[in-house]
């Protein structure tokens, strides 16, 4: 996909696309764009039902001169509810917060793309949280890390396969859990009570961690 940022008309035809009831993957595909660019476009601008291009073109330009504001600490009044909520929500399902904060960031970002200085300061937190953050989300394969080496830095990168790479992450953790669990029920004996009950707790995470990831791996081409 090209580069660069939104121009004013490309902000026009996002809205008309909205206006037309398209879906997101059909507005970045008419564009030539990734769907998460469009994602984050919308979600940072009043999303679907109040996003205006002419605001959101100028919002863009504002933030350009003084750089994006960092999202809200959880006990600041939210000023975007949807995001907030976005937010929260990765918190509650078990996101480290700090963690939260930075995919947050790097989401609504418009290239998907922060230095560790650059999340320090607009998160307004010590480096070394930083640091752990993006350790959790590299592990979690929820961002990529790309080196420069004109700076000599890391620069961290959500792109469009992250979900992807984070729930193929996941499910092949469950199936190790699977397969220990099984090798437990084993030692205990398949014929013993708690041997059948560790065997059919084995199956059944075996089972369905192998259909998440036959799943995600079918409907991948949805995130390009």
């Amino acid at each position: 996909m090209p580069g660069g940022r939104l121009t004013q008309q490309d902000r026009q035809r996002i809205a008309a696309g909205l206006t037309d009831g398209l879906s997101y993957r059909e507005i970045a595909r008419r564009l030539d764009r990734s769907t998460s660019t469009i994602t984050r476009e919308i979600a940072r601008n009043g999303g679907p039902t109040g996003y205006r291009p002419q605001q959101a073109h100028q919002a863009t330009i504002q933030r350009a001169r003084r750089g994006t504001p960092a999202p809200p600490r959880a006990d600041t009044p939210p000023d975007a509810p949807m995001e907030e909520e976005l937010l929260e929500r990765a918190i509650r399902a078990g996101m480290p917060r700090t963690a939260a904060r930075v995919h947050h960031d790097l989401a609504l970002s418009e290239d998907g793309r922060r230095t560790a200085a650059e999340l320090t300061h607009r998160l307004k937190v010590s480096p070394a949280s930083v640091s752990l953050a993006v350790n959790y989300l590299l592990q979690q394969g929820f961002v990529r890390r790309e080196r420069d080496p004109r700076r000599r830095r890391d620069i961290y990168v959500i792109d469009d396969d992250a979900w992807y790479r984070a729930i193929m992450i996941s499910e092949r953790q469950t199936l190790e859990t699977a397969r220990a669990t099984m090798a437990s029920a084993k030692t205990y004996g398949l014929d013993s009570p708690v041997g059948q009950r560790l065997a059919k707790t084995a199956a059944f995470l075996e089972r369905v961690s192998l259909d998440i990831m036959e799943s995600a791996e079918r409907w991948r081409t949805l995130l390009r």
